[in-house]
């Protein structure tokens, strides 16, 4: 069983190294599930051996039923969950994902702690306490997340006061509670060691949802990322509780692949690190509120774009979560075949925070064929835009925000954004002059090279596309 789980790790290894690429993606998803599917089977068979159920064959029978019905239930609504959901709805569905991973590690946790058996053993109990410490966290926290995400629950931060001090405080007592723990003998059946367990629980529990109502919407798809960090911490720490070692190690490379993914992220956005996880610590606070005169805007009609870029030479395209509410990157890719048949030169220009979670652009554009070589990263087009023609912003908003530059007080300021004023002419698709996801106003819908297409963003691409003939 344990060759079993060395193939299964050496897959998911394999599958992060596929992630890291457009091209192997698939394969890399292919080979992670192939490597889950061999780790489930072989948990299976270990169960069966450890239990002695192989000699019994009704008990064996019974435990395979039983979770093969436990499985096949999960399959079923995991199946239909992915079938339904739109791609708008995955950063919610993935912060939701993420609690299950915390409420098992709890409930494994406490488990764990009741079935210990007699005797002291204060490295089995230090095991639970940080398992349910920060599988409570993940809990709670992705609970909020899901709802932030979701407009369940406003983006902007909780501003308690002393906030910084009430997580200190939640934290000195969860440490207290924790030696408590380790040195009463639980297991000597007057059930003591169980009170400071849930009682850190429930410390916990408020930590997670404090934490995370206290990043402000902006920070949300870093918050994301390291809500899937704690959920491999979370789950390294029930297989330490378990005893089992595929689990340590595949909550290990989620929870240090997450974590190094929002460090990229927190870089990415001009954005401390410890900051953002500690729910916005130190951070200046800027006001999104600011009501100020940028001036009038200017409308253009969707026969005007599609004039506008048949005599260009290069297009930059910038999309947003808009684009993905509106599902129109079909449309898009068929705008930039078209285009590209002409001759002239277009690409994506694609923010790291674009779509409310890393990688949310990507998807989209690769489910709609768009060739993987024209999709390029921020810094890859920014020194480009100057001798761009044209830059055709779709659902976009905070993050081609020229606020982040010239505004030293807003709450984005300091994020490497998109500059994409810097083209000759920007064409911004959007439903209304209403602000980001940040709250933040954007005074690139003011600038003299900008026009702004008002519409249903998959119904004027497709107009741009009929007028392109």
């Amino acid at each position: 069983m344990q060759g079993a789980y060395i193939i299964a790790a050496l897959c998911f290894i394999g599958a992060l190294a596929g992630l890291a690429r457009h091209e192997s993606a698939k394969q890399g998803n292919i080979l992670g599930m192939a490597g889950m599917a061999l780790a489930l089977v072989a948990t299976i068979l270990l169960m069966a051996q450890q239990n002695e159920l192989t000699t019994d064959a009704p008990s064996l029978g019974v435990a395979v039923l039983v979770v093969a019905a436990m499985m096949g239930t999960g399959a079923v609504i995991g199946a239909w969950r992915a079938r339904t959901v739109e791609m708008t709805g995955m950063p919610e569905l993935v912060a939701l994902l993420h609690s299950f991973v915390g409420l098992a590690a709890v409930l494994v946790g406490v488990n764990s702690y009741l079935q210990h058996g007699a005797g002291h053993d204060t490295v089995h109990d230090v095991e639970v306490f940080v398992g349910v410490f920060i599988g409570a966290i993940t809990f709670t926290g992705s609970i909020v997340a899901n709802l932030k995400l979701s407009a369940r629950m406003k983006s902007a931060p909780l501003t308690l006061p002393g906030r910084h001090w009430l997580n200190l405080a939640i934290i000195a007592t969860s440490v207290a509670l924790g030696v408590w723990f380790a040195l009463v003998d639980g297991d000597d059946g007057d059930g003591t060691g169980i009170v400071p367990l849930l009682a850190m629980t429930v410390l916990a529990l408020v930590l997670g949802f404090h934490l995370v109502a206290a990043i402000g919407g902006g920070d949300m798809p870093v918050v994301v990322s390291m809500l899937n960090s704690y959920s491999g911490w979370a789950a390294a720490a029930a297989g330490f509780m378990l005893g089992n070692d595929l689990l340590i190690i595949t909550g290990a490379l989620v929870g240090s692949s997450g974590a190094i993914l929002s460090y990229i992220m927190c870089k990415a956005m001009n954005r401390s690190f410890v900051s953002v996880i500690a729910g916005g610590f130190g951070s200046g606070g800027g006001s999104a509120g600011e009501d100020r005169d940028y001036g009038d805007h200017r409308e253009i009609q969707a026969e005007d774009v599609a004039d506008l870029l048949a005599h260009a030479s290069s297009v930059v395209i910038t999309p947003g979560y808009g684009m993905a509410v509106a599902q129109a990157q079909y449309p898009v890719a068929e705008m930039t075949k078209r285009l590209r048949d002409k001759g002239v030169d277009v690409r994506f220009g694609i923010h790291p925070v674009a779509g409310r979670l890393p990688g949310h652009m990507n998807v989209l554009l690769a489910e709609a064929k768009v060739p993987y070589d024209i999709v390029l990263e921020m810094d890859e087009v920014n020194g480009d835009l100057p001798e761009t023609d044209v830059v055709l912003v779709i659902g976009a908003n905070d993050t081609v925000n020229p606020a982040a530059q010239e505004e030293p007080g807003s709450p984005i300021a300091g994020m490497p954004v998109l500059e994409v004023w810097n083209a000759k002419d920007v064409i911004v698709f959007k439903r209304s002059m209403a602000t980001g996801y940040a709250g933040v106003q954007n005074p690139l819908f003011f600038k003299d090279n900008t026009q702004m297409l008002f519409g249903d963003a998959k119904d004027k691409v497709n107009e741009i596309v009929a007028a392109l003939g």
